[in-house]
């Protein structure tokens, strides 16, 4: 269970709800109650305007997810909202669907990169954004209220949508532009057994290029299994064994993409995020650009010579997000490989991602490592150190001392970041130096810091 410490709520986290299926939170009682609490909210919100309010509801490939679609169906109907199902559909999606159909919310069953026997809710607003606080905290309050009906004449009623991931497709080719194509480009595309299984071979296909899919095959229990953009070493074997330009990996719900060269080396969300600020460069001024805390220290100092401001975000995509919402920036993104491009779509989207990577490329007619070799990625080292309940870390004499020390060392050569675990009585030491003698030299000093006693 995920608990926001800024507000009441009890199980919203900043990606919504998730856990174990079956366990505390993620069952289908609690499911129905959700789908419940959450129509008597938009039902109430919809009030002033004709017809029933109606919401989009997609999922992954999980197993569990049919069940929680179902119990969400019958919360909503029994709130008297109207319900589409799209079946399995990516992330990014639900989004865009929920927006172009004018829809007062897109809800998705999905456990992004988790293993199958994990699932969560997540939800969009009409505008294909993260719920309003206002909105998501009445969802919370109504959770606590009984479980009731609407009379018969008002409940809501579910119908499949059988275009989704045509109409989908088509959106995603629309962000590639026009003057080019993938003629000529060998691909492998690993969908992860994932949401976008069905779909993201197709959108490179019909833009022109030769495509080899891994990773289709979803049974419900295989997702994220061994494939995908948590797994890259699966698609490095698989684009040097069929002598493929590059490989592109999605994970279970296809916002998170890692790329690989025909060599096989593996590119991550700061490389990607870098080859697209590269190419935007090219066509106008990029005015900022949005990292998380993880954010390589290299990617930081090549954007900033570059003249472009940068700012670091909380970990996580919803806080990239509202950074770059509130400076009204277009590009960020987190290592992991979410990248947000707000001129193509309003949330992480791997499958554009991708477009946009490639777009680059073709338009420079370079490879991947030539497109990205002014940056410099800097060699990172992180250990977790085993803190004691109650320590109050930030004024530890010791890491106080080891910090002095550690900044020190590092100058302008580097960077280190300390921060508590959020679910583990840890502490999570990072140091980011200009060579790797350097990390571990730095990275030692903080070990040796004793927190446990």
């Amino acid at each position: 269970m995920n608990n926001n410490k800024q507000n009441k709520q009890k199980y919203f986290g900043t990606d919504g709800v998730r856990g174990k299926v079956g366990g505390e939170v993620i069952n289908a009682e609690f499911a129905l109650r959700l789908g419940y609490a959450a129509g008597k909210v938009f039902a109430r919100e919809h009030a002033a305007r004709r017809g029933k309010p109606t919401v989009l509801i997609g999922k992954d490939t999980r197993i569990s997810g049919y069940m929680l679609e179902s119990a969400l169906e019958a919360g909503f109907a029994s709130a008297g909202v109207e319900v589409l199902l799209a079946g399995p559909l990516p992330t990014p999606a639900v989004a865009y669907l929920t927006r172009t159909w004018r829809l007062v919310a897109g809800i998705v069953i999905s456990a992004s990169h988790n293993p199958y026997y994990d699932n969560g809710i997540k939800f969009f607003s009409s505008q294909g954004m993260k719920l309003p606080d206002a909105t998501q905290q009445a969802i919370e309050d109504a959770l606590d209220e009984p479980l009731e009906c609407v009379s018969s004449e008002h409940l809501g009623r579910a119908r499949r949508i059988d275009d989704a991931p045509g109409r989908y497709i088509e959106f995603c080719k629309s962000t590639f532009p026009s003057d080019l194509d993938l003629d000529g480009l060998k691909l492998v595309v690993d969908a992860a057994n994932g949401a976008a299984y069905h779909i993201a071979p197709h959108v490179f296909r019909e833009l022109g290029a030769e495509v080899h899919a891994i990773g289709v095959s979803p049974n419900g229990f295989n997702i994220n299994k061994d494939v995908g953009a948590l797994h890259p070493g699966s698609l490095a074997a698989e684009v040097r064994s069929r002598g493929a330009d590059l490989g592109i990996a999605l994970d279970g719900d296809a916002d998170r993409i890692q790329m690989v060269d025909a060599e096989g080396r593996v590119y991550n969300g700061d490389e990607l995020l870098f080859a697209v600020i590269k190419e935007r460069m090219s066509r106008g001024a990029v005015d900022g650009v949005v990292g998380t805390l993880m954010t390589n220290y290299g990617f930081e100092r090549q954007i900033k010579k570059l003249g472009i401001g940068f700012e670091r975000a909380q970990v996580g995509d919803r806080y990239v997000l509202e950074q770059l919402q509130n400076r009204g920036w277009l590009y960020g993104g987190e290592s992991s490989g979410h990248l947000l491009c707000l001129d193509c779509h309003t949330t992480g989207d791997g499958i554009i991602a991708a477009l946009q990577v490639l777009a680059a490329l073709k338009r420079s007619g370079e490879t991947m490592s030539q497109w990205v070799s002014e940056l410099r990625m800097y060699p990172q080292k992180m250990i977790n150190a085993p803190l004691k309940p109650g320590t109050d870390w930030e004024n530890h004499a010791g890491l106080l001392a080891a910090q002095k020390k550690v900044e020190s060392l590092l100058g302008e050569r580097g960077r280190m970041l300390i921060r508590a675990s959020g679910t583990e009585p840890i502490l999570r030491l990072m140091v980011e130096a200009e060579d790797e003698l350097l990390a571990n030299q730095c990275i030692e000093i903080l070990a040796a810091v004793d927190l446990a006693s």
